[in-house]
């Protein structure tokens, strides 16, 4: 009989464990809202640039483009964020938070920058640096066409 695989200990259970730990965590802190980490990524990808298009928008986040448009209405719904048509390209769509969506932000940045410290909180703070440092090294090796992956 075959030994079973030892998931506990395997990278991808451990980082979907991080990641339900990591929304849990939002979500708690986040609960007046009625927010979640994606459309406050969202959100704040359009403060950092007014009128992105939609596309645009969803490859700064990460988050599937097809999908972004749902998560984009319900932030619009709220009236935190405006689509309008872009003056060359009707059919293009480019984002602006509105001053409810800028003062909503403002209102929630501290419970995220809390929400931040929570999810590392069992770290010291060397292993906190540490940690941050090889996930963004994770993350970027594996977004990075010019490294290549071990191939299967």
């Amino acid at each position: 009989m075959p030994s079973s695989f030892d998931f506990a200990r395997a990278p991808g259970h451990l980082i979907r464990r991080a990641q339900q730990i990591a929304v849990a965590e939002f979500a708690r802190a986040l609960a007046d809202f009625d927010i979640t980490p994606v459309q406050f990524a969202l959100l704040n990808a359009v403060i950092d640039a007014p009128g992105v298009d939609q596309v645009t928008l969803a490859k700064t986040v990460a988050f599937d483009p097809a999908t972004s448009g749902s998560v984009i209405g319900r932030l619009e719904a709220k009236g935190w964020l405006r689509r309008q048509a872009d003056a060359q390209d009707r059919r293009r769509k480019l984002l602006f938070v509105t001053p409810e969506g800028a003062q909503a932000v403002a209102h929630m940045s501290a419970a995220v920058s809390q929400v931040q410290q929570n999810i590392l909180a069992p770290l010291t703070t060397a292993d906190q640096v540490r940690f941050m440092a090889l996930l963004a090294q994770l993350v970027s090796g594996h977004e990075s066409p010019a490294v290549p992956l071990v191939q299967r």
